[in-house]
């Protein structure tokens, strides 16, 4: 176990509070399977057992660094259903139908999610408490229209909550209500990632952790995996690399920006958790630049948000969310912050999710923006089915396809985009002050 610091991004409080990796039988000499899955966060893990679900043998997973190391690993812990992109906007490009179905298997995963915690008995301290939608600002009409577009055009139920009894259970003037997704949880990502890479182990799945792919090429029909010590010969392979890119495809990696989010976790507040919340549920907000926190079984509060392209040292990190975080909860001034870090998220412009084949034998599952447990337990379904069944619900997915995104500069606008949005949040802010 790792001592608590701030001072590094490269010790998070989940890597603090896990055991250390099980011990993975490296990759020596040549080996054959019928997938080899190249990625062990989220998509690959999900991919990959929802293969040996299906009866497939002969899957191998390799892992650049240690299972769940980036984003998977190392995120808010929310489990909700959605995309990062909108549900108008996902109902605007798909028509109602294909929006609905597409909607309704982001929370299909979220059941799904915690159905495997307990079939594989995943200890990962899932708080079954739900998420709250809190709005920053005092117009009302934020939370009524969506409320009212999941409700018809979704079928889905949020129910309101009123800034009284939200004070109740959030204990802040900053806002004026809520929305409460009742079937939403939260958790350890990085022990839900390790019991996965544990499953798929007692499943026969070989999980190979640093063990990076480092060339990708076609032989004959199949594909020719290379890694430092050996070599996999696969019929088909699944690239899930996130934000940390494989370098084995150009289109592939050109297609996403890694982007930077930034946590941290404060000291454990014990009877002061009291004073903040009074809820199990997480919490994020309506703004597009949203803060999202929740309490941690030991009573530290985790707090997360903003976007850059800049992955901070630890230092950095504090600094900035620390003045978020007394925003929201003043009376947690001079509170300790024991963790704070940063890691990247893999983007795409259409803010959706990358599941595809770039040729035939050749899948791919990136680009989960931020909102990515359930869409990367979705990308693992679709493309397990696809591999195992010939299921071809994957080419629902084809208009949100591998568009580039026009790096170097789509990082200055990736960057300017948001600084433009968070403008737009902090002057509707400033006008509602100015009329209250």
């Amino acid at each position: 176990m790792h001592s608590p610091t701030a001072e590094s991004a490269g010790i998070d409080y989940y890597r603090a509070t896990v055991d250390a990796p099980a011990d993975s039988t490296p990759l020596r000499g040549p080996a054959a399977a019928s997938v080899c899955v190249i990625g062990g966060g989220f998509a690959g893990l999900n991919t990959a057992l929802g293969l040996a679900e299906r009866g497939i043998d002969g899957v191998v997973l390799l892992e650049a660094d240690t299972v769940g190391f980036g984003a998977s690993g190392r995120n808010g812990g929310f489990v909700f259903a959605g995309y990062s992109r909108g549900e108008a906007e996902l109902l605007a490009d798909l028509g109602p139908d294909t929006a609905r179905v597409a909607y309704r298997r982001t929370q299909d995963a979220v059941a799904l999610v915690r159905s495997r915690t307990e079939r594989y008995a995943i200890d990962c301290d899932r708080v079954d408490g739900g998420v709250l939608w809190a709005n920053w600002f005092r117009d009302r009409e934020v939370l009524e229209r969506r409320r009212r577009l999941l409700e018809t055009s979704f079928d889905t139920h949020w129910r309101p909550v009123d800034a009284t009894r939200l004070r109740m259970q959030v204990k802040s003037a900053r806002y004026s209500g809520a929305l409460f997704e009742p079937q939403a949880f939260h958790f350890h990502p990085l022990k839900y990632a390790r019991g996965l890479a544990t499953t798929l182990r007692h499943l026969g799945v070989p999980v190979h952790e640093n063990c990076p792919a480092i060339a990708l090429q076609r032989v004959g029909a199949g594909w020719r995996v290379e890694a430092p010590d050996g070599v996999v010969d696969a019929e088909q392979v699944v690239l899930a690399c996130g934000g940390y890119l494989a370098g084995l495809v150009p289109k592939v990696d050109a297609s996403v920006l890694p982007i930077a989010t930034y946590v941290i976790v404060t000291e454990p507040l014990g009877s002061r958790a009291a004073e903040v919340l009074d809820t199990q549920a997480a919490v994020y907000d309506t703004r597009f630049a949203f803060d999202y926190y929740r309490l941690l079984p030991d009573t530290r509060l985790l707090w997360g948000g903003r976007i850059s392209v800049r992955d901070r040292a630890g230092r950095d990190v504090e600094r900035l969310l620390r003045r978020d975080l007394l925003r929201v909860f003043p009376q947690l001034d001079g509170v300790r912050v024991d963790y704070a870090w940063s890691g990247l998220m893999s983007y795409a412009r259409h803010e959706m999710p990358q599941i595809g084949q770039l040729e035939p034998g050749l899948w791919h599952a990136q680009a989960f923006g931020g909102h990515g447990v359930a869409p990367t337990t979705v990308a693992g379904e679709v493309l397990a089915s696809a591999i195992a069944e010939g299921d071809p619900t994957w080419r629902e997915y084809e208009r949100y396809g591998l568009v580039s995104a026009m790096k170097p500069f789509g990082f200055a606008g990736a960057q300017a985009t948001y600084w433009w949005l968070q403008a737009k949040d902090a002057w509707k802010d400033w006008r509602e002050g100015r009329a209250r």
